[in-house]
């Protein structure tokens, strides 16, 4: 089983119960996250990204985001992996703004995913749909589906609760259909606990995520090749619904 993370939180926010569940299963459970590089002196948006969340300029923002993913993962059961590469503020993207209104012409760190990721192998997959836009998102999606792999795709939290009607990114495939499977959604909730740095700026506190993802079942997408697997792992198949 291996989840693909754009960010260092991604997967916890938005699959972490289905994660949680199938490691308690028995399931050997991978998330391999994507944007992880630590940038000696950051400057710009950048910097800003961490100033504003009241760590200092010589903090290594990245390496005590690894910390707390680390965290976050033993509680799910899963085992991290960090692929290094550099997040969308260390590869010209401006302002918050500029993360959610398209992919830069030239910024294909796609290439380096697809490679990257193409060493890895499992049974099923699992990566975001990039509801809400964000091009880190996009980039993950593009590269996970040109893949061909058996795949699970996840509404992207705390995108989707801003937005229950946000659109996926343009590389989902077709000939989708809602899948669930079983979800630990406490366990869910004390991982996503152990992001400190994030938690007040995506979701306003602990207790505010708490509330937040309460009311937020793990509806997962998936193509054919990922239903056919779907047995194996005890789940109640299809809802029917196809996207």
């Amino acid at each position: 089983m291996l989840a693909v993370s754009p960010h260092l939180d991604d997967a916890a926010f938005s699959v972490g119960g289905t994660l949680a569940a199938l490691a308690a299963e028995g399931h050997d459970v991978t998330v391999v996250t994507c944007f992880t590089a630590s940038v000696p002196e950051p400057e710009g948006f950048a910097l800003a990204c961490q100033l504003d969340k009241g760590l200092p300029a010589d903090v290594d923002y990245l390496a005590l985001r690894r910390d707390e993913d680390a965290a976050a993962m033993s509680l799910l059961g899963a085992t991290p992996v960090y692929l290094g590469l550099p997040e969308a503020p260390h590869r010209g993207y401006t302002s918050a703004p500029d993360l959610f209104a398209g992919v830069h012409d030239g910024d294909d760190v796609w290439r380096s995913l697809t490679a990257a990721l193409e060493g890895h192998e499992a049974d099923l997959w699992l990566a975001p749909q990039a509801l809400g836009g964000h091009v880190d998102h996009r980039q993950v999606l593009r590269a996970v589906a040109g893949l061909d792999r058996p795949v699970l795709w996840w509404r992207d939290s705390p995108y989707v609760l801003r937005d229950r009607a946000a659109v996926p990114g343009p590389e989902l495939p077709d000939g989708l259909a809602e899948v669930r499977l079983p979800q630990d959604l406490d366990r869910r909730a004390d991982a996503c606990a152990c992001y400190p740095t994030q938690l007040g700026f995506q979701f306003g506190g602990v207790e505010e995520m708490r509330t937040a993802l309460a009311g937020l079942p793990e509806v997962l997408l998936a193509g054919e090749r990922a239903r056919a697997v779907l047995p194996a792992l005890g789940g109640p198949g299809t809802s029917g619904t196809e996207a």
